[in-house]
């Protein structure tokens, strides 16, 4: 089985102080992990570093994506490679409507890839079928991008571009936070859905409720700016009951 994603020995630095301290990370293509740690252990650095978030300095390491560094793109250029980011508050873009910008996505992807662009008849199928499968409503497709929208439609709509643009690596950052539990279903459900043996996920979660509707294969603690432990999806069973506590001497 080859490794969807390979993050060694990777170490940034923000304002001078270091964030990630040597993180290591395998991902082999159709599995998906999880990445609990407390908050400020520098868990979401890491989905920004992988974005290629600015401001941000990497003084060593390197992240492979299907044996590719990623480190030398930029962002738009890791999402045409098969990368695709789905934050904790997704930002509204007023003026912007909703099936404009996933249009706009999907055909720079296209056309980055060489291939044609899709005809709005075709576009309209497939966005159709992908709304469905998440319980999106029409309505909610012809509003600005996540202008008004509930912190449940907000993920939905990011669900929905993941659908539609179809990565092969997705990773979420703290994407249940602010979710009501039937807004969490749905937003596993679409997730789950998407789940195959070409495509690889990482969650990345403070709580492990998450984890009951998305279930991982692997489990890793992030501690001080690392992973420090990794385990079946008991690890997130152990971390809800016992807290962080035992690993925060870890170096």
């Amino acid at each position: 089985m080859s490794n969807m994603l390979e993050i060694k020995d990777l170490h940034v630095k923000v304002e001078d102080k270091e964030i990630l301290k040597g993180v290591n990370l395998t991902i082999p293509k159709g599995e998906t992990h999880a990445i609990m740690g407390r908050n400020g252990s520098g868990k979401s650095t890491l989905s920004y570093v992988m974005a290629g978030k600015e401001g941000y300095e990497i003084t060593k390491g390197e992240i492979l994506l299907d044996g590719e560094n990623i480190l030398e793109l930029e962002p738009n250029e890791r999402a045409v490679k098969g990368l695709f980011l789905a934050f904790q508050y997704p930002i509204e873009i007023p003026g912007v409507a909703t099936m404009t910008f996933l249009k706009a996505a999907m055909n720079a992807q296209r056309k980055a890839r060489g291939e044609e662009e899709l005809l709005t008849p075709d576009f309209m199928r497939e966005v159709k079928s992908a709304a469905k499968m998440l319980e999106i409503d029409s309505a909610m497709l012809k509003r600005a991008l996540n202008v008004g929208f509930s912190g449940g439609e907000k993920k939905r709509a990011e669900i929905l571009q993941m659908a539609l643009l179809k990565p092969k690596m997705c990773v979420f950052d703290e994407t249940d936070s602010g979710l009501d539990i039937d807004a969490l279903k749905i937003v596993s459900q679409g997730v789950n859905a998407l789940r195959d043996a070409n495509r690889s996920m990482l969650i990345i979660t403070h709580y492990q409720r998450l984890l009951n509707y998305i279930v991982p294969d692997v489990v890793h603690v992030f501690s001080n700016g690392k992973i420090v432990k990794s385990g079946d999806k008991s690890l997130a069973l152990e971390l809800e009951k016992h807290g962080y506590a035992q690993y925060d001497e870890s170096t």
